[in-house]
């Protein structure tokens, strides 16, 4: 028998320990979105659940995009993501730039912004769901009346005006942690001798950010804009819990419609075809992605 040699050893044991995160991505992740893909091309529903199940090619697709409400969840799903995605980012390196200088409780302070965003999500929407009270019980009424800059109380989630944006403050509030934290990173590893020979050639602290911090951290910048759109895109508790997609459908958006049409209408095949159409999407912000970051590598 063939004696092993060191490095075929040290090739069978990474075999041995990547095996078991490959059986995990296999078996709760490519599997169920294969499944998921080719539900979406089958009559599924409560009459064919238990039996075989007809071809139905791209009519449950056909079917979706006939709903009235399918467009105005698309629209609204768009810009309940790129609103909250812009002042996550815009306020998330604010304070990421506070947050590398060196003043006291500085340590502290990151620690209670990162709370905001380790809390369950499901805590999250119902804390602000009860903050967010139509009368006079809600806390943001009960302060805005003390400050007299309201009258009477608010029906933020009850006003199809108001709900989206009671929605997108409470987002903005959830994701700007995760923001700072990513942005936070990367400035640290920005070189300071860079600066500091920018200093002294004259350089002004704006051009120095915007000619050399920026790009340097456009890296971090894609990624962290990358990650944020897929969690925001995808979000589901938070608008299931405070508004259930309304009022009127004003806060209805592609994941409360894929849940509603399998879990409410039974209608598995549809529901599967708009998850895919979030997937596609989602599927082509990640190759952009790659894209531009591999870019980078490449000029690095």
């Amino acid at each position: 028998m063939k004696k092993l040699t060191y490095e075929q050893k040290e090739k069978r044991a990474g075999y041995c320990f990547t095996l078991p995160a490959l059986i995990f991505l296999l078996g709760f992740i490519l599997f169920p979105i294969l499944y998921n893909v080719l539900m979406s091309f089958r009559e599924v529903n409560l009459m064919t659940l238990n039996r075989v199940q007809p071809f139905a090619g791209l009519e449950n697709y056909r079917a979706i995009l006939r709903m009235p409400v399918f467009g105005k969840a698309f629209a609204n799903t768009l810009l309940f993501t790129f609103v909250s995605l812009f002042f996550q980012f815009i306020i998330g390196f604010a304070l990421a730039l506070l947050f590398s200088r060196k003043f006291r409780l500085n340590n502290m302070s990151r620690g209670l912004m990162l709370v905001c965003w380790l809390i369950p999500l499901m805590a999250v929407a119902s804390v602000w769901k009860w903050l967010f009270a139509s009368d006079s019980t809600g806390i943001i009424n009960f302060l805005l009346m003390k400050l007299r800059l309201i009258q009477e109380p608010v029906k933020w989630l009850l006003s199809p005006g108001k709900a989206m944006l009671a929605l997108i403050i409470v987002n903005i509030w959830r994701g700007v942690p995760f923001n700072m934290l990513l942005l936070a990173t990367g400035l640290t590893t920005l070189p300071r001798d860079v600066f500091e020979a920018a200093s002294i050639d004259g350089a002004t602290k704006w051009q120095s950010f915007v000619y050399m911090t920026i790009p340097l951290l456009r890296p971090t910048i894609i990624s962290v804009v990358t990650l944020g759109f897929i969690y925001t895109f995808k979000t589901f508790d938070l608008v299931f819990i405070m508004t259930g997609g309304g009022p009127l459908y004003s806060t209805e958006i592609l994941a409360t419609i894929s849940y509603r049409l399998t879990f409410n209408d039974f209608e598995f095949g549809m529901g599967s075809a708009v998850a895919n159409v979030m997937l596609v999407v989602l599927v082509i912000v990640g190759l952009v992605n790659l894209k531009f970051t591999g870019k980078d590598e490449v000029m690095s």
